[in-house]
């Protein structure tokens, strides 16, 4: 199969799809890997280390896209890149297609065949692509919030340490929440974990133990008790292939102290945060009603050779699955495969995406 990877062209977005060690492993199985100069120049990846691996180097996106059967990339194709996908191709990538319904639209008018790192599961149910990525965007937040919280950067002039205990609530207990409790922990933060989910918690409870930690039931007036004295608020609230619930709204924003800090992890799904809207890496956040968002869609950018080495890891078996035995034949015998397919011949499969794109209409 000949495999494409482009030059990601989200702004400071220097992941790549494959590293020069997956691309020698797809060689090495008689699979021709087309790289496109310069696409992981930024993180020490240069075209020498990928020929050497046994890729071939194209210039253009227009000729890589045209010459390849299976694109990898890391984030969903933006508006100048439409125009390379065809019906007859296959694409692998993080899509996200509920938190922007607009451009999934335009995304199912080229035809091309969709599957999303983000719904390929695993057999105990857990999404295995999508939480290496969730991981580091939930250890990030507690690096961010922190920097933020900074009174230079418009922040409350706070710091996480046990010299002055902060509190730190963290709204969605998945993967990223999990990692974000970690980091506050380590950093001596009194933290507050909300959920809906009482198992979870009690799982948490067992895990952690209670000293410093608090476990809240989800329910509106308990999220807006619990970050209205909060310094640091970590959203990261996921519904497969759904666009994320809003549980902070507005009016609670009034109940918070003036440079707070919000980090909404769960922003590429449409954000957690009613007042969320979507930020770069270059003009990360925003304040509004005396509170600072953070709400930067593709947070484990920030750290590219890490994450890219972390999503390799996850992603190739899956590639070589596809690559050896075919698109169709793949996605025939590995239901997990299949329930990443979001998007074929214009229509969409999956039907949590179905049902939220339908209702957006």
């Amino acid at each position: 199969m000949k495999i494409g990877v482009p030059l990601e062209v989200k702004n400071n977005e220097h992941r790549v799809g494959l590293t020069p060690e997956s691309v020698k492993s797809l060689s090495n199985l008689g699979h021709e890997v087309l790289i496109q100069s310069n696409a992981g120049h930024a993180i020490g990846f240069t075209d020498h280390l990928y020929k050497l691996s046994g890729a071939k180097i194209i210039e253009s996106a227009s000729e890589l896209y045209k010459s390849s059967n299976l694109i990898i990339k890391v984030k969903e194709p933006l508006e100048d890149e439409l125009q390379f996908l065809r019906d007859d191709l296959t694409l692998f990538t993080y899509l996200h297609l509920a938190g922007d319904p607009v451009q999934a639209k335009k995304l199912l008018e080229t035809g091309v065949t969709g599957i999303a790192y983000e719904t390929v599961t695993a057999d105990d149910g857990s999404l295995p692509l999508l939480a290496p990525m969730s991981a580091i965007a939930g250890q990030l937040s507690i690096v961010v919030g922190s920097y933020h919280l900074l009174k230079p950067n418009n922040g409350r002039g706070t710091l996480l340490s046990e010299l002055d205990p902060r509190i730190v609530t963290v709204i969605g207990a998945g993967v990223a929440g999990k990692e974000a409790i970690l980091k506050a922990k380590a950093n001596h933060a009194k933290v507050r974990v909300v959920d809906l989910n009482p198992s979870k918690l009690k799982q948490l409870k067992n895990e952690f133990g209670e000293e410093g930690i608090e476990f809240i039931i989800s329910s509106p007036d308990a999220i807006k008790k619990a970050v209205s004295d909060s310094d640091l608020v970590i959203g990261s609230v996921y519904v497969v292939g759904k666009e994320a619930p809003k549980v902070v709204t507005n009016e609670m924003l009034g109940d918070m102290e003036e440079g707070s800090v919000l980090v909404d992890i769960s922003i590429d799904q449409g954000g957690c945060f009613e007042s969320s809207k979507p930020t770069n890496h270059d003009q990360p956040t925003f304040v509004k009603n005396g509170v600072l968002h953070y709400c930067v869609t593709n947070m484990p950018g920030a750290v590219p050779l890490t994450a890219t080495k972390a999503l390799n890891k996850a992603t190739l078996p899956f590639i070589k699955e596809l690559a050896n035995k075919g698109i169709k034949s793949a996605l025939d015998e590995n239901d997990h495969l299949m329930n990443g397919l979001n998007i074929k011949n214009g229509e969409i499969i999956h039907p949590a995406i179905k049902e939220v794109l339908e209702a957006s209409n």
